[in-house]
């Protein structure tokens, strides 16, 4: 029985432990992805020339698809930084969402789509919902992290 006690109160002290936002200033995490043409992509190969924004979205989720709106919208402001917008989803939705709802990120040269074939987003980034995104400085340390619709212009402030 004590066992059992041990074991049912470490289970809900970790799911605390999980549930926590990303640290400000923390480091990028080290994640590999896939790009359409099906060649690898790992989150070492991002530069350190500019900030970094990373975008996990899900093609069907209206949040994500009104977040990619917005930020389309403002898509000039947006070419100082790199943009990553990563999905669980197969190729087809992704392209799909990509054309019907980010169609001015994915003409520009700063933005790369990508694939997380493998699984290894959620495991590694502890996003809680979609939209989840996570804006890295020049020296790939964590500025901000949200997931409220809401809270996307706020990205548009720490980018200057």
């Amino acid at each position: 029985m004590k066992h059992l006690l041990i074991t049912f109160l470490l289970l809900a002290s970790s799911r605390f432990a999980f549930s926590q936002d990303p640290l400000p200033g923390s480091l990028m995490p080290k994640a590999l992805f896939y790009k359409s043409n099906g060649k690898s992509f790992s989150t070492d190969q991002i530069g350190k020339d500019k900030k970094s924004l990373l975008m996990f979205y899900d093609a069907t989720c209206e949040h994500c698809q009104q977040v990619a709106l917005n930020l389309s919208k403002k898509s000039k402001e947006l070419s100082r930084i790199n943009i990553f917008m990563i999905s669980l989803d197969e190729a087809k939705s992704i392209n799909y969402f990509m054309g019907t709802f980010a169609k001015p990120l994915q003409a520009m040269k700063t933005v790369t789509v990508l694939q997380d074939r493998d699984m290894v987003f959620i495991p590694i980034f502890h996003p809680k919902q979609y939209p989840s995104l996570y804006l890295y400085g020049k020296d790939k340390r964590l500025i901000f992290f949200t997931n409220k619709e809401n809270e996307v212009g706020k990205f548009f402030i720490l980018i200057k």
